[in-house]
């Protein structure tokens, strides 16, 4: 057996769900930075996170093609979105809007990132980044209880200034400690395996 063949086996499949929000720049370093720990990182935008970053970054940083829509799924007869949800170690949604929390809360799945959501069975990370009027609306928080109630775990928003403008809880949490996180999600896997 091969060298490369050994370690693709060893790879945690971390699943990168990027959405429209303007920390999606920093998802960037969040694929390198999972991608130098040794994961195999596979990236999945919504449309609107393509107008903040390309997906040209993101698949050279994450050395993998990127999914933005159903009909990037060309390559056999199995569907992409599937393939990725049955192959994820962990998924990773940061930046994750005030929207798309809230398809997940109600099944929508309008799109791949959330098709995956509700097709995988791997552990799911959500780093919120909004506005702090939006994270602090009563619809946004009954989101994110209903989630927490079905095992999806959240870190973030931190305080501060926000693009908007406004002082308060909203930014995305700092890119190495999501990484953090999602190695501490990776390895109790590992440890409930064995």
């Amino acid at each position: 057996m091969n060298e490369t063949a050994d370690v693709m086996r060893t790879q945690k499949a971390v699943v990168l769900g990027i959405t429209g929000s303007i920390a999606a720049y920093k998802s960037a370093e969040l694929a390198s930075l999972l991608h130098k720990q040794g994961h195999n990182v596979f990236v999945v935008m919504t449309r609107d996170a393509a107008e903040f970053i390309t997906p040209l970054t993101l698949q050279t940083l994450s050395k993998n093609p990127v999914m933005t829509s159903f009909y990037d799924e060309k390559e056999n007869w199995r569907p992409g979105h599937i393939q990725l949800a049955d192959r994820a170690n962990l998924l990773l949604i940061a930046p994750a809007t005030a929207h798309v929390i809230a398809e997940l809360a109600n099944g929508l799945a309008g799109h791949p990132l959330a098709a995956i959501a509700l097709a995988t069975r791997a552990p799911i990370l959500i780093a919120p980044a909004m506005n702090g009027k939006m994270w602090e609306h009563a619809a946004t928080q009954e989101n994110v209880a209903k989630l927490q109630a079905r095992g999806v775990e959240f870190i973030g928003p931190e305080e501060g200034t926000l693009a908007c403008g406004y002082e308060g809880a909203g930014r995305l949490w700092k890119v190495d400690d999501i990484a953090f996180r999602a190695e501490f999600l990776l390895a109790r896997q590992d440890n409930l395996i064995a």
